[in-house]
């Protein structure tokens, strides 16, 4: 059983929404898209991510092997549900631009995870993130799509370095850039009380992990709350971005 909780805030310094999410309990599907792009084409963007994904996934079966991607055999068939899912969000924002000079140049983010009855599967584009808060401790199950993080793996920045750091924000990889996208997947066998959280940028360049970690924690398993208390904190912060977070408890 799964007990989820979203929340989105626009923060204090944007004027537009661009994040969207979707918490989809029955479904066991949960995502995150931050969007990007001028005269509001970055809502337009990740409001395509979450539907097109949400519809391929409430409308394919689990049985289901005609979607027209390459299955992937090294991951279960959640997990490639969910990478097709992805792919085609990135066709169809690619299609919303053919279709609308106004909107080329935008692009989106995304984070989603999938659940079956033992396993929650994730796949991610961008620098949107994907935690795991079991037994006390925080650990990320995504890895950015960032020219920061690049520089890290490298070894030429260091993780503190990358966080201040002028470029954090340019993403390498983003549903819309390219007329194919490979979403980075894994899956996590889950156990009860396992707490998963996904969130916009918005807050992790505001708030860092230990303090999500004290925050998410100290809520005892209300997701609703902790939810709020995160988005409270990213604002208390400076609020400088959209703010995004979903939590979903494995019970």
């Amino acid at each position: 059983m799964l007990k989820a909780a979203g929340q989105t805030h626009v923060g204090r310094q944007r004027q537009h929404n661009e994040d969207s999410y979707l918490v989809e309990p029955k479904a066991h599907l949960f995502l995150v898209a931050d969007g990007m792009g001028g005269h509001a084409a970055g809502e337009i963007a990740s409001r395509i991510a979450v539907d097109s994904i949400s519809e391929f996934i409430l409308h394919t079966k689990e049985d289901d092997g005609t979607w027209p991607h390459a299955y992937d055999e090294h991951y279960k068939r959640t997990t490639n549900r969910l990478m097709a899912a992805v792919r085609l969000a990135n066709t169809r924002v690619l299609e919303a631009m053919r279709k609308d000079a106004r909107l080329r140049g935008m692009g989106t983010t995304v984070v989603a995870c999938l659940a079956d009855d033992e396993t929650m599967s994730f796949a991610h584009v961008g620098d949107s993130r994907a935690y795991l808060i079991r037994s006390g401790q925080l650990s990320r199950i995504t890895n950015d799509h960032s020219w920061v993080f690049e520089q890290v793996q490298a070894g030429m920045l260091t993780e503190a370095e990358a966080e201040k750091h002028p470029l954090r924000n340019v993403i390498t990889r983003a549903l819309g850039g390219a007329l194919q996208v490979t979403p980075d997947a894994s899956e996590i066998e889950m156990r009860a009380g396992d707490l998963f959280l996904l969130c916009s940028d918005g807050l992790t360049g505001m708030v860092p992990e230990e303090e999500i970690l004290r925050l998410v924690t100290q809520c005892d398993g209300d997701v609703d709350r902790a939810c709020k208390q995160l988005i409270d904190a990213a604002n208390e912060r400076g609020g400088l971005d959209n703010v995004t977070a979903i939590l979903v408890k494995a019970e």
